[in-house]
């Protein structure tokens, strides 16, 4: 969608207020855009971006719009996420302790899948056979977050894994917010970061 936007020349979340119909994940978009401070418009800076998205979970549950920040080493290539803003719709919460669990679990899975995780082979064999060969997010790398739960008399539409797409979306969006291209294999290892800048 942010591809779509900059086409258009209008702002991304701009762009998907004017192309959704659905009250629902019309208030998700704007409740995260004001908690996160959205401000239309604003450029990245080459090293600091913001990126948003939104999804439906499989056009059947929860409603979930991310905005996610990032800041880029281009030397290193290391992406930092140090905050992450989600607004849920997930109907009529049962207990806001869990779902809240439920999302900032799913958040910091995504965050781990999208910038380290991966399976390693060589030419005859997995070789990721323990946890010091398959990287992931270590807790001082874990982003800030903040969940925003839009309590409806709807039945209940479940939380957990319909935080993962828009948050990894927001993810790979900040970075091109950034730093103006496009990582589109993941993991966002630093060698595919620094590669982009080829």
């Amino acid at each position: 969608m942010d591809e779509l936007a900059d086409v258009a020349g209008s702002d991304p979340l701009a762009f998907r207020l004017a192309h959704l119909r659905d009250p629902r994940a019309r208030a998700v978009l704007q409740a995260v855009a004001d908690k996160a401070g959205w401000t239309p418009g604003k450029k990245g800076d080459g090293r600091n971006g913001r990126g948003i998205a939104f999804c439906r979970y499989k056009s059947i549950g929860m409603y979930a719009a991310v905005v996610v920040d990032v800041e880029v080493d281009r030397k290193t290539g290391v992406v930092r996420v140090p905050r992450v803003v989600m607004a849920a719709d997930i109907g009529r919460v049962v207990n806001p302790d869990g779902a809240k669990n439920q999302l900032e679990g799913g958040i910091v899975q995504v965050v781990s899948l999208t910038l380290k995780e991966q399976v390693a082979f060589d030419r005859r064999e997995m070789t990721s056979r323990d946890w010091s060969g398959y990287p992931i997010l270590t807790f001082g790398e874990a982003p800030s977050i903040e969940i925003m739960l839009m309590d409806r008399s709807e039945p209940s539409l479940g939380a957990g894994a319909g935080s993962l797409p828009p948050t990894s979306a927001a993810l790979a969006n900040a970075f091109a917010h950034a730093t103006g291209r496009r990582v589109r294999e993941l993991p966002m290892t630093p060698e595919r970061v620094k590669a982009s800048f080829s």
